[in-house]
């Protein structure tokens, strides 16, 4: 049976925060799944860094799991720490940024194809 998350151990407990590092003036990710459905990946954005405004296809939803990072949608600045999360609506522009070092889950749902 082939695999469908790859990067990432199976069958065993995780503590996902420890799956991707932190790197000096970087933004590092681990893609865990992407398909036409579907995108999972996490993030770790060194202090001061980020992603700079765009669009998505895709409904995403950002669950931080360590540090503190601004969410931007549509213009308007979101916080968050670790523990909480974010929807950032399809179409809608958004960006992220590490208000220090932080780390974050990203699930994002595709429109089914017609």
């Amino acid at each position: 049976m082939s695999k469908i998350l790859k990067n990432i151990t199976q069958a065993e407990v995780l503590s996902l925060k420890n799956c991707v590092a932190c790197a000096e003036g970087q933004v590092v990710s681990k893609t865990l799944i992407q398909n036409d459905g579907v995108g999972i990946t996490l993030f770790a954005f060194a202090n001061g860094e980020g992603i700079s405004t765009h669009e998505s296809k895709g409904d995403a939803l950002v669950t931080a799991l360590e540090g503190t990072g601004r969410i931007t949608i549509a213009g308007e600045n979101f916080t968050l720490k670790a523990g909480e999360s974010i929807v950032m609506p399809a179409d809608t522009p958004h960006a992220v940024y590490g208000e220090d070092n932080f780390k974050m889950l990203l699930v994002v749902a595709f429109p089914e194809k017609i």
